[in-house]
């Protein structure tokens, strides 16, 4: 008799077709030359989100839960090594795209009588980014948002210059977050190659219509001006308030109100889903802008260009009218 060997992975796959044809233990025991107990207890630790039945015995999942339980350095360190159920839901919500603070929301709602499926989205992004090199890991940065390979501090050590008479989201009336009547913008700038240079976006909450600002520069005073240079000329009906973020580059709000006649609401720091209709349409600016555009080498012909094309397709959060039809149309009805 043969000494004992551990299950290796072409074994694996092997038990995994075996249950895929509905075969019994005692069959896929005989054709691997293994004991039906090795078999049985080979899926029952390895069974994950019983309740979901294409999900019960994992390939991936039992050689990973394998691995860390033969590592004593690193396993039992994290929920993660040590929940099954957890770790196969955590990853099947990350291929589907959701993000680490939506998977912590739905596993609290979800499982709130379950102690052991409970995960701050901090642990999850701690557990991608510690990941040894390899296909999961690069799968899973790949179908995060940013699709960063190192993680940046959660907050920057600079200090936010104080904002004077800034008005709080909290205030915005509630016409504005349901979007029922036009006229209320979110602004923002992309930031270009080195920090040096930036380009403004506006977008209309309810037409998604987009405004593309050319900028001279990144300051409060040139981003006041081109703002308002580009809003102004449109009628007051269309121009009732703007939300930005806390960026310095605002910090002259209380002129451009005064130029425009555009209550400028604040968003809270370090929430970018308070403006997601323009944090949205900054990834569609990016298609055509990338990481690294120096936009002091991009001509205001080219911008408006690619404000044309974004303007000049069908959206579906607006039954896939064209914005700049839609917009056109309040225009008309405004005049």
């Amino acid at each position: 008799m043969k000494n004992y060997q551990r299950i290796c992975p072409i074994e694996r796959e092997q038990i995994f077709k075996g249950i895929q044809r509905g075969k019994s233990y005692r069959t896929i025991a005989i054709e691997l030359s293994r004991s039906p107990s090795t078999i049985s207890r080979e899926v029952n630790r390895n069974l994950f989100l019983q309740e979901i039945p294409e999900h019960g015995y994992s390939v991936f999942a039992a050689q990973h839960f394998t691995d860390y339980r033969a590592s004593s350095r690193r396993g039992g360190k994290c929920k993660l090594h040590k929940e099954p159920k957890l770790f196969t839901l955590v990853v099947n919500k990350l291929r589907d795209r959701w993000s680490p603070e939506q998977i912590s929301r739905y596993l609290s709602m979800n499982y709130s009588d379950e102690p052991d499926m409970q995960l701050s989205h901090e642990s999850i992004y701690t557990y991608i980014y510690v990941l040894s090199r390899g296909n999961l890991r690069a799968e899973l940065i790949k179908n995060l948002r940013q699709s960063r390979t190192k993680r940046r501090p959660k907050h920057s050590s600079k200090k936010r210059p104080r904002m004077l008479d800034m008005i709080s989201i909290e205030e915005r009336p509630k016409e504005v977050e349901d979007r029922t009547v036009p006229g209320h913008w979110e602004g923002d700038l992309i930031i270009g190659k080195g920090h040096r240079s930036a380009l403004g976006t506006l977008v209309e909450r309810t037409t998604r219509f987009t405004i593309l600002v050319p900028l001279k520069g990144k300051d409060a005073a040139t981003v006041r001006q081109s703002f308002a240079r580009e809003i102004k000329h449109l009628p007051s009906q269309l121009r009732q308030s703007m939300t930005y973020d806390q960026g310095a580059e605002m910090s002259e709000h209380r002129l451009f109100t005064k130029s425009t006649e555009m209550k400028v609401f604040f968003a809270h720091p370090h929430s970018p889903w308070e403006r997601g209709t323009n944090e949205n349409t900054n990834m569609l600016v990016r298609d055509f802008f990338p990481k690294g555009t120096d936009f002091k080498q991009v001509s205001r012909y080219k911008i408006k260009k690619v404000q044309r094309l974004l303007n000049t397709r069908p959206r579906k959060v607006i039954n896939w009218a064209f914005p700049g039809d839609v917009f056109a149309k309040l225009l008309q009805d405004s005049g």
